[in-house]
């Protein structure tokens, strides 16, 4: 059994192991657990290029978990079972890049990958320590659903998940609002997702109400979502490495709140041999212009036909930044509280004005969103979702002769059918979405209001 130790980005919670940083959330000093070290495991992709993509979750899992090895395949094993494609993430050519399908799981986007295994986590955990918990979470659209129907129906559970009203796709709403078991609970908030994402923070530094309703997170926010995104990187990296002969290999990312593009990181830091990971943004572009100048500014969030990543506040660029300023808490802490003044902080830029050499970055904005997803359906035979359409837009830009890129495709196309429609003339369409059509929802609209929200989980919390 591992016993990898997890630390706050701001240098002022004890360590602890996986069980309790999983738990935990959100940490007590208002940072993020990280692992107190990153394995080095380039001396095994020789052997992993032959395995499962469930021996791959595995044999990085158990570098990171304290779980008995029999107890970690079982859970990994429940986790992957509902998914529709034997490989689970697939890479698929398509055209000059190639497409890593990421929407095989219950609720059709990539979240399912991390979040069946949370939920299934949770459940084991909770059961051993005898224990409940009250999950707060904040969605832009494709968490909710994936952490609701991960948790949907146990006993030691409630989830309160909070989506900003009226801006994350209806066919994302209904797959949340419908599920009516009693220990889901949605809440439609007035504002944005950052407004959410907000509310969740502060609730989560008030220690005696967490501690009082035994608040967890399953946000990214949660070191138990990136881990379980590193695999993929590492499965489809180098299965494409294999197939094209190359020595390396780039990811494109669409990228909102910096969680899938950060398991990239890891991955490169762990052995991977990543050339660039691109990272894609929507109008909402506070990373694009990070990684292209140094300066992380706050704007305001601009609605788009990609929701999921109209956010301004990326919560898991505290980590990356943690690393940025050479693991130093007590200036990561400096500028965190900068950033809360001032809406901005910056970091050194390179001689050659390269902020951070793994990383590229662009803009797909919705004109040529729109035309990546008709030209694709037209040349290719192959349909895009708004989200990744704008990674493989901004993808194509940084083609290299020799490294093959991979784009991450995060969500199935049927659940933005208004945008599909607008590219190509017709909705995209799936069985598991149309069987939605005319379910009963239920879902508490709340005002942006920190005390709305504390009452609200006060009286309806497990206890």
């Amino acid at each position: 059994m591992n016993t990898m130790q997890y630390i706050s980005t701001r240098g002022q919670t004890e360590p602890m192991g996986f069980q309790d940083a999983v738990l935990t959330g959100l940490a007590p000093d208002g940072g993020l657990m990280i692992p107190a070290s990153i394995p080095d495991v380039s001396d095994r992709l020789g052997h992993w290029r032959t395995l499962s993509y469930q021996d791959i979750t595995f044999e990085i899992l158990r570098l990171f978990v304290d779980l008995p090895d029999p107890d970690l395949k079982d859970l990994i094993d429940r986790s992957y079972a509902p998914f529709r494609h034997p490989e689970i993430a697939p890479a698929v050519e398509v055209g000059p890049v190639h497409v890593l399908e990421l929407f095989y799981g219950p609720t059709l986007a990539f979240k399912d990958i991390a979040l069946q295994f949370l939920g299934n986590f949770f459940e084991y955990t909770l059961e051993r320590r005898n224990s409940l918990l009250n999950i707060l979470g904040a969605t832009s659209g494709d968490t909710g659903s994936a952490a609701i129907h991960g948790v949907r129906g146990q006993e030691r559970i409630h989830i309160f998940m909070m989506h900003p009203r009226g801006r994350v796709a209806p066919l994302q709403e209904r797959q949340m609002t419908t599920v009516l078991d009693e220990n889901v609970h949605n809440l439609a908030v007035e504002g944005t997702f950052d407004d959410c994402q907000n509310l969740m923070k502060a609730i989560f530094r008030d220690l005696p109400f967490k501690q009082r309703f035994s608040l967890g997170a399953v946000n990214s926010v949660n070191w138990a979502r990136v881990l379980a995104q590193i695999v993929y990187y590492f499965s489809a990296g180098l299965y494409v490495m294999d197939q094209r002969g190359a020595a390396n290999v780039s990811f494109a990312v669409p990228t909102g709140n910096f969680g899938d593009v950060l398991a990239g990181w890891y991955a490169a830091r762990m052995g991977l041999p990543i050339r660039r990971l691109v990272l894609a943004t929507n109008e909402n572009d506070i990373l694009a212009r990070f990684f292209s100048c140094g300066e992380y500014s706050m704007g305001a969030v601009v609605k788009t036909i990609s929701p999921s990543m109209d956010i301004q506040i990326a919560s898991n660029f505290e980590r990356y930044l943690y690393y940025r300023l050479g693991e130093d808490a007590a200036a990561l802490r400096e500028a965190m509280e900068r950033f809360g003044r001032e809406q901005r902080l910056s970091v050194p830029v390179g001689t050659e004005g390269v902020v951070d050499p793994l990383f590229v970055a662009g803009v797909g904005d919705t004109a040529s969103t729109l035309a990546t997803i008709r030209r694709y359906h037209e040349e290719q035979g192959y349909l895009l979702d708004p989200h990744t359409a704008v990674g493989v837009h901004v993808g194509e830009q940084h083609l290299e002769d020799g490294v093959p890129m991979v784009c991450l495709a995060t969500a199935h196309p049927a659940k933005f059918s208004e945008a599909i429609t607008d590219a190509i003339g017709e909705p995209a369409r799936h069985k598991i979405l149309d069987a939605l059509e005319g379910k009963p929802t239920r879902f508490e609209p709340l005002p942006s209001d920190i005390d709305a929200v504390r009452e609200f989980i006060a009286q309806h919390a497990l206890t």
